[in-house]
C-alpha cells in the first residue's frame, strides 16, 4: 500500500504564521460566486508548425466585491489572465503590447527559452504603447509554468496589480496519460494570491506594502472571491500556483480527503505521491489529481489554506471514472556532474530591507557567475535566517529546470523528486540543486517572495557556448529604468517611490 504523507514537510517553526507582520486569512463579506475558469488563448493563426499570439498586457475593472469595481491589470484580460496552452515542438510566436501607463515586462517564469530578452526579465522593456516580437520552440517536458510581470524593482508592485496568468505546456507523453485533460471540466487552474481591500474596493500596495512581502486577507483564487466549483466529474485534476507575492498555502481538503500530486513545477514527478496536506510556498506549482467517488450529488467538499475555507467545491452527477494512474509517471534523467566541475555556493540572507544574496544587493549591469551550456553543476542554496524568527526562501533560478538533490545531505521531500524551477529552503537548511542551461543568456535567480527580489536578493548568471566568443549583452541599468518610470508617472525621479528603491536607500546603498 502507497504511503499517505500527511504533514507539510517543511519547518513548522519557519511558517509565515510566525512572522511579526503576518497576516491572517479571513473569509470575506461577500457572496459566494462561480470559480473563474481563465479561457485558453487562441492563437491568431497556426500551422502544423508555428503558432502565432498576441499578447497585450492592459488595465481593466473587475467585480471582486459588492460595490465598487477594483481597478486591476491583466493579460488580455481585465485581471490576470488567459491561458496559454503551448506544445512542445511548436515554434511559437508572440506580439507583446504594453497598453499600461508604465513600462513593463513579460517573464516566461518555467519556460526553457533563452535570456535576458525572450525570458522576459528586467533587460526586457516593452514601453506603454509598444509592441515587440519573440518567438521560441520548447524543448522541455510538459509542466505547469506561468507568466508574470519582472520589471525591477517594481515586480512585486505589478503583479500585485494583477499580471500574472497560467501557461500550460504540452508533451505527447503526458497527454497520453489516464489523467484528466478537458481544460476547465476536469483540469483546473487554481491561481492562489490574496488582497487588502481599501476605500471603494481598491488596492493599495504603497498602503500594504511591506518589505519582507505584501500579503492581504482575503484569499483571491483566479480572481474569484469566496469561489465554488460545480464538481460534474468523478476526478479532476489541479493546476495549483501559488501566485502570491509572499504568502504560503498550507492546503487540505475537508474529512482530510486524500488526494494524488502527479506534478510539481517543471514536471510530471516520476511516481505520483499520496498526499493529505500540501504546502506551496512562492511561485511553486503543483498539479494534484482528486477522486471524489466518495461524495453524492448535493455533497460539498472545502480545500482549505491552514484553517480557513478558500474554495467550496458542489458536488453534482458523475459518472464512474475507473481510469487507473500508472506507478511510474515519468523518467527523470539526471545530467552527469563530472567530478572536476566545482559546487557553485548561493547563501540568501538578511530579512525586511536588509536582504541580499551572496552577500551583496542586485545590480542589473553586473554579471555574478557564469556556466558553460550544457555542464552539469550542483549548486548549493543556502539559507542563512535561523529557525525562529526566520523564514522559508522560495529559491529560483530563470531559464532552466533543476533537480533537487538533498536537503541538509538529506533526502528531499517526496514530492520534490521531478524537474523544479523554483524550492522553499528552510532557515539554516542547504539545498542541493543539479542546475543545467542548454541555451546560453543572461538569467537570474532569487528568492521569490518578490519584496525580496526587488530589495536586492537576487543575482544573474550568464550560460554562454564555451566554442564561440563570450556574447555581450545590452543590460538595462537603474538610470534608464527610474527616468523611464518617473516620466510615465509623471513625477520628479528624486520623488518617485519603488518598493525596491526604498529598500536599498534605507541599507544607503544605490540600485
Amino acid at each position: 500500500m502507497a504511503t499517505v504523507y500527511q504533514d507539510y514537510f517543511f519547518d513548522e517553526p519557519a511558517y509565515n504564521t510566525h512572522d511579526g507582520g503576518y497576516i491572517p486569512l479571513e473569509v470575506a463579506d461577500a457572496p459566494a460566486q462561480p470559480l473563474a475558469i481563465p479561457a485558453l488563448v487562441q492563437p491568431d493563426s497556426e500551422t502544423d508548425t508555428d503558432a502565432y499570439y498576441t499578447l497585450t498586457a492592459q488595465k481593466g475593472e473587475t467585480q471582486l466585491l459588492p460595490g465598487a469595481k477594483t481597478k486591476t491589470w491583466g493579460y488580455n484580460a481585465p485581471l490576470l489572465g488567459t491561458t496559454f496552452a503551448f506544445k512542445v515542438g511548436k515554434h511559437i510566436h508572440i506580439t507583446l503590447k504594453n497598453e499600461l501607463d508604465e513600462l513593463t515586462t513579460f517573464h516566461w517564469h518555467g519556460l526553457a527559452v533563452s535570456g535576458p530578452y525572450v525570458d522576459g526579465g528586467c533587460h526586457a522593456p516593452v514601453y506603454p504603447g509598444e509592441s515587440k516580437q519573440i518567438d521560441f520552440t520548447l524543448d522541455q517536458p510538459a509542466a505547469t509554468t506561468w507568466l508574470h510581470a519582472h520589471p525591477c524593482p517594481s515586480t512585486a508592485e505589478q503583479v500585485w496589480h494583477g499580471l500574472a496568468a497560467m501557461v500550460i505546456v504540452h508533451d505527447d507523453h503526458e497527454l497520453n496519460l489516464p489523467i484528466p485533460h478537458d481544460y476547465g471540466v476536469d483540469d483546473i487552474p487554481l491561481v492562489l494570491q490574496d488582497r487588502r481591500f481599501h476605500e471603494d474596493n481598491q488596492w493599495d500596495y504603497h498602503a500594504d506594502y511591506d518589505p519582507d512581502g505584501v500579503q492581504g486577507p482575503t484569499a483571491m483564487i483566479n480572481g474569484t472571491i469566496n469561489p465554488y466549483f460545480d464538481v460534474t466529474r468523478q476526478k479532476i485534476r489541479f493546476r495549483i500556483l501559488d501566485g502570491a507575492n509572499r504568502r504560503e498555502w498550507r492546503l487540505h481538503f475537508s474529512d482530510d480527503l486524500e488526494f494524488t500530486q502527479i506534478a510539481s513545477d517543471s514536471s510530471l514527478l516520476p511516481e505520483p505521491v499520496q498526499l493529505t496536506h500540501l504546502m506551496l510556498t512562492c511561485a511553486e506549482r503543483a498539479e494534484i489529481i482528486v477522486d471524489f467517488k466518495g461524495y453524492k450529488p448535493g455533497d460539498t467538499v472545502t480545500l482549505y489554506s491552514d484553517d480557513v475555507p478558500i474554495v467550496t467545491f458542489k458536488i453534482h452527477e458523475f459518472a464512474a471514472d475507473d481510469r487507473v494512474l500508472p506507478d511510474h509517471l515519468l523518467e527523470i534523467h539526471a545530467p552527469k556532474v563530472l567530478p572536476t566541475t566545482p559546487v557553485r555556493k548561493v547563501v540568501m540572507s538578511g530579512m525586511d530591507e536588509a536582504v541580499a544574496l551572496d552577500g551583496k544587493k542586485f545590480n542589473m549591469q553586473r554579471i555574478d557567475a557564469t556556466q558553460p551550456i550544457g555542464l552539469a553543476q550542483y549548486w548549493d542554496v543556502s539559507n542563512t535566517n535561523t529557525m525562529h524568527g526566520g523564514m522559508v526562501h522560495p529559491f529560483h533560478v530563470h531559464g532552466t529546470q533543476f533537480l533537487v538533490i538533498s536537503r541538509n545531505g538529506g533526502a528531499p521531500y517526496p514530492n520534490e523528486h521531478g524537474y523544479k524551477d523554483t524550492v522553499g529552503v528552510n532557515p539554516g537548511e542547504t539545498v542541493r540543486i543539479l542546475v543545467r542551461f542548454d541555451l546560453p543568456g543572461v538569467y537570474m535567480y532569487h528568492c521569490h517572495i518578490i519584496e525580496h527580489e526587488d530589495g536586492g536578493m537576487m543575482a544573474q548568471i550568464q550560460s554562454y557556448d564555451p566554442n564561440r566568443p563570450m556574447p555581450k549583452y545590452k543590460l538595462m541599468d537603474m538610470g534608464t529604468l527610474t527616468k523611464a518610470f518617473a516620466e510615465e508617472r509623471g513625477v520628479d525621479p528624486k520623488t518617485m517611490w519603488m518598493a525596491g528603491m526604498d529598500s536599498y536607500m534605507k541599507m544607503g546603498m544605490k540600485m
